[in-house]
């Protein structure tokens, strides 16, 4: 198994926080940063748009992306959330040994229940 760095965005720090806090909660994440203040550009309804959102980054493993993505996506208000995923190419061992102890609970003892759609919803 690899780890992946999950790179997204929110309109606000309050639903960044309740986005990472079900990644914690389901162990789908074992570390979730919020950086609460950037400057978005982008095209929308075509036209360049300027909003200022909040950018969060999750730690977790590469098998544990779609179910990831799934639990964003139930949570998320955008119509199209950025939800991109980075693989960890290289890092210090220990943390990265750390990110997967700490999805180990649902990666190994609790797929079942998560595949049969039994996500925490925070």
């Amino acid at each position: 198994m690899g780890q992946i760095l999950v790179y997204m965005t929110a309109p606000d720090q309050d639903v960044a926080i309740r986005i990472g806090q079900s990644l914690l909660e389901n162990r789908l994440a074992a570390c979730v940063n919020i950086m609460p203040v950037a400057q978005s550009m982008y095209w929308w309804d075509g036209a360049i748009q300027r909003e200022t959102e909040t950018v969060f980054l999750a730690k977790t493993e590469d098998s544990l992306f779609e179910s990831l993505k799934t639990c964003v996506l139930g949570l998320h208000p955008y119509e199209v959330p950025c939800i991109v995923a980075m693989a960890i190419d290289q890092g210090h061992e220990p943390f990265l040994s750390w990110i997967s102890e700490q999805t180990r609970t649902l990666s190994e003892k609790d797929a079942q229940n998560e595949l049969t759609g039994q996500i925490k919803r925070s």
